[in-house]
């Protein structure tokens, strides 16, 4: 794909991981909406021999947000609710509290933004965790709401930004605002209207779907329940929840797709949001809303639906200012950078290193250098 040795760099970059650090990737690349590169390289299975191919399945963890979130905005210009109503509307026994006891009004926006004081911190001690969508949950998404609304804010909302569970929580005011389950509402809003038939809550087919490996040299296959350590602590993955027929839908976590459709979505949005958004929408999606809010100095804001990098030399990323990124902690990272035209999107299941871990900066970095920008 794209003229021999173009991508030499990227090419030594993945030759170098895999095996070693990530047992499966599939990473492809647009550019100003010309495929310029697809490569699916080691394994969908590694312990049977199954090689990635294209149109694998991955658990898409946080990746889901910005799908979830899309489809929120359309809701919105359709009338649904407005960003600035209070979840409270929609949910009216949603009202977690602050230190002092008060519960103060959160918004969709906020929400939206990881703003709301809400967080990942999901234990409170009382024997009831919530779940944050990608670990074992035996209960419906009315009881995960609940359980998240009993937890503490990590500050008055519209002060301060903490990545969370806002998106599950969305997902609760998507259904009540819609009348229907979150997975019809993505379904109507975004992945029909794009053809993105891979897409969904459950494995489109199973077969497809790739393992869960786990951090380790080389990377271990994981079990059912696995916990795997991320910087200081640690997340717990279910596995067996992509096949779960009771487990809820996570809003913030809980999808499984392919790369190819994800690249789909992505390209939409770059090119102004038709057939899903309008033009109007979009700003929401690349304006960073967090400008005064981050407490380190990351050079990222975040919009209404995934980060923004308002000063990439801040982590010394070769991207222009604006960009669009997340990831998924699954294995899985996308980067838009409008201005470049470029749309790259890293899908592994290799989890955490396929997320926050040297590979997909590896790989960006690479890219960039490739490409001569």
């Amino acid at each position: 794909m794209g003229k021999a040795g173009q991508f030499s760099r990227l090419d030594t970059v993945i030759d170098t991981a895999i095996g070693r650090t990530i047992v499966g990737a599939n990473i492809l690349i647009k550019l100003k909406g010309e495929l310029v590169y697809s490569r699916q390289a080691g394994f969908l299975d590694r312990e049977a021999d199954r090689p990635m191919t294209s149109r694998t399945l991955f658990r898409l963890a946080s990746v889901s947000k910005p799908m979830v979130s899309v489809a929120a905005l359309a809701m919105v210009e359709a009338g649904k609710f407005r960003l600035d109503d209070p979840v409270t509307r929609y949910l009216p026994n949603f009202r977690p509290r602050l230190a002092d006891g008060s519960a103060p009004t959160i918004t969709i926006s906020q929400l939206m933004t990881h703003t709301s004081g809400l967080s990942y911190d999901l234990d409170i001690g009382n024997g009831k965790p919530a779940s944050g969508g990608t670990g074992p949950s035996d209960f419906d998404l009315a009881e995960n709401v609940a359980r998240i609304s009993a937890l503490p804010l990590a500050f008055p909302p519209g002060t301060g930004w903490r990545y969370s569970v806002g998106i599950d929580v969305l997902g609760a005011v998507m259904e009540a605002a819609e009348g229907r389950s979150l997975q019809e509402i993505v379904k109507a809003y975004v992945t029909e209207p794009l053809g993105m038939a891979d897409t969904a809550f459950r494995p489109a087919d199973p077969n497809r779907l790739a393992t869960a490996y786990a951090d380790g040299t080389p990377p271990i296959r994981m079990g059912n329940i696995e916990r795997v350590k991320d910087g200081e602590g640690f997340v717990a993955f279910w596995t067996g929840r992509a096949f779960d027929e009771t487990a809820f839908p996570s809003g913030g976590a809980g999808m499984i797709g392919s790369a190819e459709d994800f690249l789909t979505f992505l390209e939409a949005m770059r090119k102004g949001g038709a057939p899903i958004l309008s033009a109007a929408s979009m700003a929401l999606l690349t304006e960073a809303r967090t400008v005064d809010l981050d407490p380190a100095p990351s050079g990222q804001g975040y919009s209404h639906g995934w980060s923004i990098y308002r000063d990439p030399s801040v982590q010394k990323m070769p991207c222009k200012p604006g960009t669009w990124a997340w990831g998924g902690i699954y294995g899985n990272q996308w980067y838009v950078d409008s201005a470049t035209g470029l749309t790259i999107v890293s899908f592994t299941n290799t989890a955490v290193e396929g997320c926050n871990g040297a590979f997909p900066k590896d790989v960006f970095r690479a890219v960039y250098a490739d490409l001569g920008h």
